[in-house]
């Protein structure tokens, strides 16, 4: 006898099942999906035990008839490929989230399902059960219109890979994170989420249009987000880009609350990741990352959806066109923010002002209860401050009023203020027309010098030095073909090399700018940048930091005193500067403060 053997129907099904089905919240996806194609307007999720134990979705789409249902708890049945003009099924042609017809007969491998559907227009529904790839035959059922899954007691057919799920809250978290994703897609579509009869998330349907989408993603990634967002669109070549990217100085600590959608499906691709990054490369620190969420609309023969069962990732024809597309509307929506900062910058100020709770003592030390700091406030205070002015009269409204005539001309419609003073000559403080800006003046002029680096490196080119002794750089052979590839574009910035055989680079000129640098470990850093994201962003990113030391010990230093035409002079540049709201690093350059929030500070709201 042969050593080869066909698996049975039941093993290829398992092995089916673990590629599609890795944890609950891959169920919930697959399910969800299933309910979108299907045209459902509101979509309900019911989890307990993070999925493990129960998963419920509920939709109002299309309904599946009897003979429906009975085909699609088969492997590879589906409605979804459309058949071209020889009678195959097109792979390249797909304009639905699912397609390959594997989601409920994988799920009905390893756990018990049950499905329960109405036709709009039946006058009955039908049920359908699979327990462990044991199929019952199709009966009525009572029921509303729509589809209503159970998936019960899932991986119980497979109990090995039950151990490697993670903990009850961490697979909740995985199913709120993939239903938030869907949601953010389908702005048009109210989804709600409970678990454990504890309501997760409960969205309404939002109007179409760019207002809708933002009021979806606002109650996902937060009201500040909606705020701080600026709106993205561009198209290019059939491709179409939309959504919305979050001010600078709107950054988080880590790249989660980057999204991007394709034709409407949530997909994790590096290719965002690099068009970001790069696109806020020179407003934001290495270690900082901007919020944005971005929607790629084109045709579905310039995508390939069907490159892993799972459907998160995608392959794009021309990856080039789209990341070029994606990082020049985020740079044009920068620029065209101007000076503007985040609100949350004014938020952290204010928090910063508020009183905080302090501990109490006592005479062994720390008291267990801690209890707020009592600050009187200015309505506390006054009547004790009131009695030793009392004799004064009118003396000190005269004061007040020669001071007034002394002072400068008012805001007007002034974005930035009029210069009032400054403080520690270090910080600017302004007055707008509804409120007052304090600027940091060295983090200010920092911006603008760089700004104007920048413009003169744009105008003239990168001046370039040529190596004494060009230097011979070892790579791996596909590392040194994608750097010789792209001279021309290294070439621009400054940095001169070319092939030298096999695996190698000659690099004979280096940004004058530079000064000592190590040459080899910036090639093999390009080589990294190319390979991962296809593009140069280590030689970007030296040329960023070298012209921003140089902007900051060029630019005003902290505790020199300005003069009024000097504080208004940089105030006035700063709003004709784009960028100017933030440093080099991502921090703000200024706070504003509306009269309403100092008003709160003072018990006067």
């Amino acid at each position: 006898m042969g050593v080869i053997h066909r698996l049975s129907e039941g093993t290829i099904n398992r092995i089916a099942a673990g590629e599609v089905v890795e944890r609950p919240a891959s169920a919930v996806k697959e399910l969800i999906e299933n309910a979108l194609d299907a045209g459902a307007r509101h979509i309900d999720i019911i989890i307990s035990g993070g999925g493990r134990d129960l998963i419920r979705i509920t939709d109002d789409g299309c309904g599946m008839s009897p003979e429906d249902l009975a085909l699609a708890i088969e492997r590879h049945a589906t409605s979804k490929l459309r058949v071209d003009e020889t009678g195959r099924e097109d792979l390249l042609d797909i304009a639905t989230l699912g397609f390959r017809g594997e989601a409920l007969p994988s799920i009905g491998a390893v756990a018990r399902l049950s499905i329960l559907s109405r036709v709009v227009g039946s006058d009955a529904a039908h049920r359908v059960t699979v327990e462990g790839g044991h199929v019952s035959p199709v009966e009525p059922a009572a029921g509303p219109m729509g589809t209503r899954i159970e998936v019960r007691d899932l991986f119980f057919a497979t109990p090995a890979r039950l151990k490697f799920l993670k903990g009850e809250r961490a697979e909740t978290l995985a199913v709120t994170d993939i239903v938030k994703r869907l949601a953010m897609a389908h702005p048009e579509v109210a989804f709600s989420l409970t678990s454990e009869a504890r309501n997760i998330l409960r969205l309404e349907a939002e109007m179409p249009g760019e207002v809708g989408r933002l009021g979806r993603l606002g109650a996902i990634m937060g009201r500040d987000f909606a705020e701080n967002a600026l709106a993205i669109e561009a198209m290019r070549e059939g491709i179409a880009l939309t959504g919305f990217a979050g001010l600078p100085t709107y950054n988080r600590g880590t790249a989660q609350m980057q999204f991007l959608f394709v034709n409407g499906r949530p997909v994790r691709d590096k290719l965002v990741i690099g068009a970001v990054r790069g696109a806020y490369a020179d407003y934001l620190a290495r270690d900082r990352h901007p919020a944005v969420a971005l929607f790629v609309d084109l045709d579905p023969r310039e995508v390939d959806v069907n490159v892993h069962p799972a459907k998160s990732e995608v392959r794009f024809r021309d990856a080039g066109l789209v990341r070029g597309l994606i990082v020049g509307a985020l740079r044009h929506a920068l620029h065209e923010a101007g000076h503007r900062a985040s609100t949350t910058v004014a938020d952290a100020a204010l928090g910063a002002l508020r009183p905080v709770a302090q501990p109490a003592f006592s005479s062994g030390g720390f008291t267990r209860s801690y209890a707020p700091m009592q600050t009187p406030g200015v309505a506390e205070t006054a009547p004790k401050w009131q009695g030793a002015f009392a004799d004064l009269g009118g003396q000190a409204a005269r004061v007040v009023t020669e001071a007034a005539t002394d002072a400068p001309p008012p805001a007007e419609n002034l974005p930035l203020g009029v210069a009032r003073g400054q403080l520690h000559e270090t910080y600017i403080v302004a007055q707008t027309a509804d409120g007052i800006v304090i600027v940091d003046q060295h983090a200010a002029h920092e911006r603008l010098v760089y700004e104007r680096m920048k413009k003169a490196m744009a105008e003239r080119g990168v001046t370039r030095q040529i190596l004494l002794i060009p230097e011979v750089v070892e790579l791996d052979e596909a590392e040194a073909e994608r750097l010789a590839a792209r001279a021309g574009e290294l070439a621009e910035l400054g940095f001169v090399l070319e092939g030298f055989g096999s695996g190698a680079v000659v690099v004979r000129e280096v940004p004058a700018i530079f000064g000592k640098l190590d040459v080899g470990g910036l090639v093999r850093d390009l080589a990294d940048d190319l390979s991962e994201m296809d593009e140069a962003l280590s030689l970007k990113e030296k040329l960023e930091d070298v012209c921003g030391t140089i902007a900051c010990h060029g630019s005003v230093r902290s505790g020199r005193r300005l003069t009024a035409e000097e504080m208004n002079a940089l105030l006035r540049e700063m709003e004709a500067t784009p960028h100017s709201g933030q440093c080099n690093h991502g921090r703000p350059t200024y706070v504003e403060l509306k009269l309403t929030d100092i008003e709160r500070l003072f018990g006067r709201r």
